[in-house]
Protein backbone atom coordinates (compact mmCIF):
# COMPACT_ATOMS: atom_id res chain seq x y z
CA UNK A 1 0.00 0.00 0.00
CA UNK A 2 0.99 3.72 -1.14
CA UNK A 3 -0.24 6.81 0.83
CA UNK A 4 0.18 9.95 -0.49
CA UNK A 5 -0.34 13.13 1.57
CA UNK A 6 -2.60 15.64 -0.20
CA UNK A 7 -2.06 18.90 0.76
CA UNK A 8 -5.15 21.36 -0.75
CA UNK A 9 -4.72 24.99 -1.29
CA UNK A 10 -2.65 25.97 1.63
CA UNK A 11 -2.25 29.35 -0.21
CA UNK A 12 -0.85 32.74 1.08
CA UNK A 13 -4.44 34.33 0.20
CA UNK A 14 -5.94 31.78 1.92
CA UNK A 15 -3.86 32.62 5.52
CA UNK A 16 -4.99 36.28 5.69
CA UNK A 17 -7.99 38.66 5.59
CA UNK A 18 -11.50 37.47 5.47
CA UNK A 19 -10.38 34.36 3.85
CA UNK A 20 -8.22 33.05 6.42
CA UNK A 21 -8.55 29.94 7.70
CA UNK A 22 -9.52 29.38 11.13
CA UNK A 23 -6.49 28.70 13.58
CA UNK A 24 -4.50 28.50 10.15
CA UNK A 25 -1.36 28.74 11.84
CA UNK A 26 -1.62 25.29 14.19
CA UNK A 27 -3.56 23.83 10.89
CA UNK A 28 0.36 24.65 8.91
CA UNK A 29 2.37 23.12 11.99
CA UNK A 30 0.09 19.51 11.84
CA UNK A 31 0.66 19.45 7.91
CA UNK A 32 3.90 20.31 8.15
CA UNK A 33 4.27 17.51 10.74
CA UNK A 34 2.42 15.00 8.37
CA UNK A 35 4.55 16.02 5.51
CA UNK A 36 7.90 15.06 7.69
CA UNK A 37 6.23 11.77 8.65
CA UNK A 38 5.00 10.59 4.93
CA UNK A 39 8.76 12.14 2.94
CA UNK A 40 10.43 9.71 6.03
CA UNK A 41 7.86 6.71 4.90
CA UNK A 42 9.16 7.38 1.11
CA UNK A 43 5.52 8.52 0.08
CA UNK A 44 4.69 11.48 -1.69
CA UNK A 45 3.59 14.81 -0.54
CA UNK A 46 1.59 16.85 -3.16
CA UNK A 47 0.99 20.24 -2.95
CA UNK A 48 -2.50 21.12 -5.17
CA UNK A 49 -2.74 24.79 -5.37
CA UNK A 50 -5.81 26.70 -6.44
CA UNK A 51 -5.22 29.40 -9.04
CA UNK A 52 -8.16 32.28 -10.12
CA UNK A 53 -6.90 34.53 -12.81
CA UNK A 54 -7.73 37.61 -11.71
CA UNK A 55 -8.46 36.78 -8.14
CA UNK A 56 -6.46 36.52 -4.65
CA UNK A 57 -5.07 33.43 -6.45
CA UNK A 58 -4.18 34.14 -9.65
CA UNK A 59 -1.53 31.77 -10.57
CA UNK A 60 2.13 33.25 -9.81
CA UNK A 61 0.73 35.91 -7.24
CA UNK A 62 1.34 36.71 -3.93
CA UNK A 63 -1.82 35.07 -2.78
CA UNK A 64 -1.27 32.01 -4.90
CA UNK A 65 2.04 31.19 -3.44
CA UNK A 66 2.24 28.76 -0.08
CA UNK A 67 1.55 30.44 3.11
CA UNK A 68 4.28 31.26 4.86
CA UNK A 69 6.13 28.33 7.20
CA UNK A 70 5.02 25.78 4.76
CA UNK A 71 7.89 23.31 5.05
CA UNK A 72 8.21 22.09 1.36
CA UNK A 73 10.74 19.84 -0.20
CA UNK A 74 12.34 19.56 -3.81
CA UNK A 75 10.66 16.23 -4.10
CA UNK A 76 7.53 17.42 -3.09
CA UNK A 77 4.72 17.35 -6.18
CA UNK A 78 2.78 20.23 -7.21
CA UNK A 79 -0.79 19.95 -9.03
CA UNK A 80 -2.14 23.21 -10.16
CA UNK A 81 -6.08 23.53 -10.06
CA UNK A 82 -8.74 25.49 -11.21
CA UNK A 83 -11.72 24.01 -9.73
CA UNK A 84 -13.01 22.78 -5.94
CA UNK A 85 -11.95 18.92 -7.09
CA UNK A 86 -8.42 18.34 -6.95
CA UNK A 87 -8.87 15.81 -9.88
CA UNK A 88 -10.74 17.86 -12.43
CA UNK A 89 -8.97 18.68 -15.44
CA UNK A 90 -5.66 18.30 -13.64
CA UNK A 91 -2.71 15.75 -13.76
CA UNK A 92 -3.05 14.09 -10.25
CA UNK A 93 -4.35 10.98 -11.57
CA UNK A 94 -2.01 10.18 -13.73
CA UNK A 95 0.63 11.30 -10.90
CA UNK A 96 -0.88 9.04 -7.84
CA UNK A 97 -0.73 6.09 -10.65
CA UNK A 98 2.93 6.85 -11.96
CA UNK A 99 3.67 6.82 -8.23
CA UNK A 100 1.54 3.61 -7.40
CA UNK A 101 -0.45 5.30 -4.65
CA UNK A 102 -3.76 3.42 -3.31
CA UNK A 103 -4.65 5.73 -0.65
CA UNK A 104 -4.77 9.07 0.18
CA UNK A 105 -4.52 11.13 3.43
CA UNK A 106 -6.16 14.82 2.84
CA UNK A 107 -5.57 18.05 4.71
CA UNK A 108 -5.41 21.26 3.87
CA UNK A 109 -8.03 24.64 3.40
CA UNK A 110 -11.64 25.34 2.95
CA UNK A 111 -12.88 22.59 3.90
CA UNK A 112 -16.62 22.97 2.85
CA UNK A 113 -15.43 23.52 -0.90
CA UNK A 114 -11.89 21.76 -1.84
CA UNK A 115 -11.33 19.47 0.46
CA UNK A 116 -14.89 18.59 0.90
CA UNK A 117 -14.94 17.60 -2.90
CA UNK A 118 -11.87 16.36 -3.63
CA UNK A 119 -12.87 13.70 -1.04
CA UNK A 120 -15.75 12.72 -2.55
CA UNK A 121 -14.17 12.37 -5.85
CA UNK A 122 -11.22 10.20 -4.50
CA UNK A 123 -13.73 8.11 -3.27
CA UNK A 124 -15.53 7.84 -6.65
CA UNK A 125 -12.35 6.89 -7.99
CA UNK A 126 -12.04 4.01 -5.50
CA UNK A 127 -9.49 5.50 -3.36
CA UNK A 128 -9.95 4.99 0.72
CA UNK A 129 -9.10 8.23 2.26
CA UNK A 130 -7.62 9.11 5.62
CA UNK A 131 -8.99 12.48 5.81
CA UNK A 132 -6.82 14.25 9.16
CA UNK A 133 -9.38 15.52 10.72
CA UNK A 134 -7.61 18.65 12.72
CA UNK A 135 -5.32 19.70 9.83
CA UNK A 136 -7.99 21.22 7.79
CA UNK A 137 -9.65 24.23 7.63
CA UNK A 138 -12.05 27.03 6.67
CA UNK A 139 -12.99 30.93 7.43
CA UNK A 140 -16.94 29.35 7.65
CA UNK A 141 -19.72 31.28 6.35
CA UNK A 142 -22.52 33.86 7.29
CA UNK A 143 -24.78 30.47 9.22
CA UNK A 144 -21.52 28.28 10.65
CA UNK A 145 -18.94 28.72 12.59
CA UNK A 146 -15.38 27.55 11.30
CA UNK A 147 -15.83 25.03 13.72
CA UNK A 148 -19.16 23.48 12.91
CA UNK A 149 -17.93 23.34 9.58
CA UNK A 150 -15.17 21.53 10.11
CA UNK A 151 -16.53 19.29 12.73
CA UNK A 152 -20.11 18.31 10.19
CA UNK A 153 -17.56 17.74 7.27
CA UNK A 154 -15.37 15.28 9.62
CA UNK A 155 -18.94 13.63 10.51
CA UNK A 156 -20.57 13.46 7.19
CA UNK A 157 -17.64 12.36 5.04
CA UNK A 158 -16.43 9.30 7.43
CA UNK A 159 -20.29 8.30 7.22
CA UNK A 160 -20.13 8.28 3.23
CA UNK A 161 -20.22 4.35 2.60
CA UNK A 162 -21.76 4.54 -1.06
CA UNK A 163 -18.32 4.58 -2.79
CA UNK A 164 -17.19 1.32 -1.50
CA UNK A 165 -14.03 2.87 -0.45
CA UNK A 166 -14.12 4.78 3.56
CA UNK A 167 -12.49 7.92 4.78
CA UNK A 168 -10.94 7.00 8.23
CA UNK A 169 -10.65 10.24 10.63
CA UNK A 170 -7.32 10.60 11.98
CA UNK A 171 -5.52 13.30 14.19
CA UNK A 172 -2.60 14.88 13.33
CA UNK A 173 -0.71 13.52 16.08
CA UNK A 174 -1.20 9.64 15.62
CA UNK A 175 -0.93 9.98 11.54
CA UNK A 176 0.75 7.13 9.90
CA UNK A 177 2.37 7.18 6.31
CA UNK A 178 1.99 4.09 4.79
CA UNK A 179 4.04 2.94 1.79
Amino acid sequence: MTQALLVIDLQQGLCEGEQAGFDHARVIERINHLARVTRAAGAPVVWIQHESPGEVLAWGGPGWQLAGGVETQPSDLRVRKTAADSFHRTDLQPLLQRHGVDTLAVCGMQTQFCVDTTVRRALALGYPVVLVEDAHTTPGNAVLSAQQVIAHHNLTLADIGSFGPRVRLVAAADFCAEH
